[in-house]
């Protein structure tokens, strides 16, 4: 490998938190990239609901301190994929946070074998059922 040269793994959380640039949640700006052989599938960001205007512009939905208009990054990818018929078994997930419980499951639902992660975010169940799967959850932090 070259001196400079990032690893694939960097390459992916770097293209992530580029994708984490679009979102549209102040409170919490989320990016990621779902990948199946180095080559990217799928991408998406924290936003409202299509068609609807963002917290940026209207201002936040908070239910127990947490802002729930938006759909959250990874779910995106997923629905993004959806939409253009590609499928995710096998797949790997580069996200700029650990995923909430919820889009845990989606992402487990969906086939996908792999998380990786820049921060922790909050949930400890993903780690207990991960373990469970057999899923390995890599925490690639800050590079």
């Amino acid at each position: 490998m070259t001196k400079n040269r990032v690893s694939w793994e960097n390459y992916f959380m770097n293209i992530a938190r580029e994708v984490a640039t679009r979102a549209t949640c102040d409170r919490k700006m989320i990016g990621a990239v779902i990948v199946r052989g180095k080559t990217i599938l799928s991408t998406g960001y924290n936003g409202s609901l299509r068609g609807l205007p963002h917290c940026d512009e209207v201002g936040h939905e908070m239910e127990n301190g947490h802002c729930v208009r938006t759909v959250h990054a990874e779910a995106n990818a997923i629905v993004q994929a959806a939409r253009h018929g590609i499928r995710l078994e096998g797949a790997e997930i580069y996200i700029t946070a650990s995923p909430c419980y919820n889009c845990f499951k989606l992402i487990i639902n969906a086939g996908i074998t792999k998380i990786y992660y820049g921060e922790f975010y909050r949930d400890e169940r993903i780690t207990k059922h991960a373990k469970e799967l057999d899923i390995e959850l890599v925490h690639l932090g800050e590079n």
